[in-house]
This record gives structure tokens, sequence and C-alpha cells, in this order.
């Protein structure tokens, strides 16, 4: 009896043993597993702008391995020119089930997106991206910018981050200096200025072959210049709530301003008629004398005036390059930019398990980091740059082909928590670039918001006609500068925009616009 008991202890125990050493073993196996683990692999569709020749070349694979390593995926890119995204995209939301798990778009928000939010083709980033511990660049991005980027309570997007305070005028320092004109700091000094570089000879040629606002058929500038007189941004907070900027009192004040400038030929004549793709070689080419559009324009302006091969001399002293004063803001405002321009929407179709949701939400969030903002801006360290002194060199500024093997990489950057932010190591910023942050942070200081944008997103029939009706409105505007249209004429257009949906529109964002003071 008593050696049967013995057996049976030592039976117990050899079991135990055995099974703590399997349970030591599973667990090994299972660490082992898990170091290896295959990665998630991301989908993502975004813009080619390299001629196809995005992540090319002798070094591109390497760098694409270093990007995966870092944010612990494996990517499946699929590069479109940008004059064929919107359509590659409306393709894609045609075929949810094999949507790319991150899509970019560019600009801000349009009808075909709100309405793919509407049918839940995108994912609810609320329920992620404010987790700082996991996304901690992501998690800080602006909440007005989170709001524009709203769909029915939904937050659906991740923007590329862009400067607020982007927008201003520019101007060529040395015929400002050599006609000892002041600084322009009201519309009507503005309005001199144009006047002098016009027809007092800025260039000292003896000849009056210059004009002195740079435009063509793009009409932003206009845009800026409306809120020197007070017009909101878009719209206007007025008292009796929101009201699109046509509808102010301002806007006949500054529209009659812009046709002085068009009627006293101090803006060119066929500016309407004008491609944008060569708009600022008035400037560059000694023709204007003024610039109003994003300030970092201006800048590289300048920068051509002192480049080697384009150098262009000061008429102040010809030993030294022209340059340009980077302003900003008229009457203290300018407008404001949405703080985005373009967008990463993620994919509730093909996002559609916990892992896969993290691993594209750890991408985005991990390429914001210093290492990977340089990898992909500026390449690998001895082969496309180099540190000197602290600061990043480049080696590859003459040699486009080694260029290609990390280009098209920053088109996957949110710049957050800012676009302003600078990474160590980084480029020495020129005098020009330095000139360029301080005219942006004293833009934004001044920079009139779009205090309708989150309710436009979300209003039916601004997504239905927003867009014809806006077109509306800016042709007429247009054909009233020309003189083509006259007030009254003008006026009209403005009742016809109300019958055509635009009453029902201003109805709509004031309603959302009660329901959120409340």
């Amino acid at each position: 009896m008593r050696n049967r008991e013995i057996r049976k202890r030592i039976m117990l125990r050899l079991v135990a043993g055995v099974t703590v050493f399997s349970m030591a073993f599973n667990l090994g196996c299972g660490k082992e597993k898990d170091q290896h683990k295959e990665r998630t692999t991301v989908s993502v569709m975004t813009i080619e702008f390299n001629n196809g020749k995005s992540n090319t070349g002798e070094y591109a694979e390497e760098i694409l391995k270093k990007i995966e390593d870092y944010c612990d995926c494996n990517l499946d890119i699929t590069w479109v020119y940008n004059d064929a995204m919107s359509e590659k995209a409306s393709l894609a939301l045609a075929s949810p089930k094999t949507m790319p798990m991150i899509m970019t778009y560019g600009g801000t928000m349009t009808a075909e997106v709100v309405s793919a939010a509407r049918d839940g083709l995108f994912l609810d980033l609320n329920d992620y991206i404010w987790d700082a511990e996991k996304y901690p660049n992501l998690s800080q991005m602006m909440t007005s910018v989170a709001e524009t980027l709203t769909v029915d309570g939904k937050l659906i997007a991740i923007p590329r981050t862009r400067a607020v305070g982007r927008y201003g005028l520019s101007y060529r320092k040395d015929w400002a200096e050599k006609l000892k004109l002041m600084e322009p700091t009201t519309p009507q000094l503005v309005y001199d200025m144009l006047f002098s570089f016009t027809y007092r000879d800025p260039d000292g040629n003896g000849i009056q072959d210059t004009i002195g606002l740079e435009m063509s058929s793009y009409t932003g500038a206009f845009d800026i210049i409306q809120t020197w007189f007070g017009c909101g941004n878009g719209w206007a907070e007025v008292e009796d709530g929101l009201i699109p900027v046509h509808m102010q009192d301002e806007y006949l004040v500054a529209l009659d301003y812009i046709k002085k400038l068009y009627d006293d030929g101090l803006m060119p004549k066929d500016w309407a008629a004008r491609p944008t793709d060569t708009w600022s070689n008035g400037c560059k080419f000694g023709e204007n004398g003024v610039f109003i559009d994003v300030l970092d324009s201006g800048r590289r302006i300048w920068d051509y005036f002192c480049a080697e091969e384009t150098f262009t001399p000061s008429v102040v002293n010809p030993n030294e390059p022209a340059s340009m004063v980077l302003y900003g803001a008229v009457n203290d405002r300018t407008l404001a930019t949405s703080g985005y321009n373009g967008f990463f929407v993620l994919s509730s179709e093909t996002c559609n398990t916990p892992e896969k949701i993290d691993a594209a939400l750890r991408l985005l969030d991990r390429l914001c980091d210093d290492e990977m903002l340089i990898l992909t801006q500026y390449g690998l360290e001895g082969v496309n740059y180099k540190v000197e002194d602290g600061y990043i060199v480049r080696l590859d500024a003459a040699d486009k082909d080694l260029a290609m093997n990390y280009a098209g990489f920053n088109q996957l950057l949110a710049y957050l928590p800012s676009s302003e932010h600078v990474t160590e190591p980084h480029v020495k910023n020129s005098e020009r670039v330095e000139a360029q942050n301080k005219a942006y942070a004293m833009a934004q200081e001044k920079a009139v918001i779009n205090p309708a944008s989150t309710y436009l997103v979300n209003s039916p029939t601004y997504a239905d006609v927003g867009a014809s009706l806006q077109e509306l409105i800016d042709n007429a505007r247009t054909e009233y500068i020309c003189g083509e249209i006259n007030k009254q004429e003008l006026l009209k257009v403005n009742e016809r925009w109300l019958e055509l949906g635009g009453r029902l529109i201003i109805e709509e964002v004031n309603r959302m616009y009660e329901a959120n003071k409340r």
C-alpha cells in the first residue's frame, strides 16, 4: 500500500515536470514566433510627381526597407499621376472591397469624399487617433483642422498639414527702395506701390515695360485682397449668423478696389487668360513687382534672383541680387489656409481588423518622426546627403537620378504636429527661408479663418451644388472687374445664387452653427 502511494506521488511529480517543461517550451516557441511574426502589409495609393520614377534607382530598395523596418509593416504602394488621381480614386470608391487601406487626396474635402464617408467607406478615426501613447504625432492634430475633416460627427481623414499663415503679399525690395516707397501697410499704400511699379520706371531702363501686379487666371489673389477690406474667408460671421462673403457690404468695396487696379492698368489686361503654371514668371523676368498668393512663392522668386544661372542684379546695387519682401498681412488681415493641403483616408473595408488599423496609423504616425522625415525628404546619409557642422548638406542636388531613390515618399507625410517642425539634423536655412518662416508666423496671427468650413462639409445642398454655385460667383466677380457686367448685374447673380440653392446652404450651415453654440 505504501509503495503504491510512493509510486503515485512520483508519477504526479513526473507529470507536473513534463507539464512545466511543456509550458516553458511553448512559451519559448511563442516568444520566438512573436519575434518572427509576419508583418502587416499596408496598401497605399498616393500621388506620383516624378514621371514614374518615385522610389527608383540603386538605393531605392534599401530606403523602402528602412521605412518598413522603422514603421513595422510591409508597404504596397500604388503611385498615381496627379492629373489621374481623381479618376483613380473614384474607381477605388466604386469597388470598396478592393480599396487600398490608405488613399491620398490632394486639396480639400470634395463632395465625392463626403458622399463616400456617409456611405461608411472610411474609418471613423476619432476611435483611434487621439491616443497620444500609440500615436504621439497624429494625436497632435489641430482640432480646428480635424473639424473640417469631420462628416456627420466622424473624423474621416488625417491632414497633410500646412502653415495657416501662408498667404500674403510679396514685392521687389530693390524697386521699392529705388522709388522710395513706404511699406504697404494699407490698401491705399499697396495701390501707390502698384502705380509706381507700373508708371515710374522701377527698373530704370527708360521704357514703360512694367506692370505692378502679377496675375493669372487663378483668382486666389482676389480672395486675399478682399480680407484687407474686412471680408471673411469664404464665409463671415455676422450678427445674424454666417453668410458667404459675396453678401457682405465690404465685398463690393473690395471689388471696386480690384476693378480700379484693372482699369488703371496696374495688372495685366489679359490676366484672365494667363496660365497658372508660369504665373510667377512676370516677377522673375522683371515685368512685375508684386506677387499676391502664398508667401513661399515670393520666396521662390527671390531664390530665382539669387541663383547663379539666373542671377538678377538689384536696381539699387548691381553687385547684389534683387530681393523680395515677404510682407504677409495688409491692414493687419490676410487669408488663412485650411491648415492642410491634401489628406489621407483609411478604408473601412480593407482596414478591417485591429491589426490592420494599427499598422496603417502607425505608418502615418512614425513617418512624422525625425528619422523618417529626414529619410523621406533627404535620403541616405553618405549617399544623398552628409552632415557638416551639424547641418544636412545635399550630395544629390545635381544628380536627379540619385534623388529618385527616395522621391515620392514625401507624399506619405502628414507633417504632424506641424509642417514647420525642424528636424535634427536639418538643412541650414538660407536668409530667404528664414524670412519666409518669419512671415508665416506673423501672417498666422492676422489670418482670417473660414468659420463655416466645418458646416459646409456637412451641408447636403453644398455637397450637391456648392462647387457650381461658387463658380457662378467667381465668374461674375471676374466679369465685374473686367467691366463686362455692371454692379446691378453683379447683384442679380447674387440673387440667382440664392435661388439655385444658396439660400438652402445658408439655412443648413446656420442650423449647424446654432446647434454648435448651444
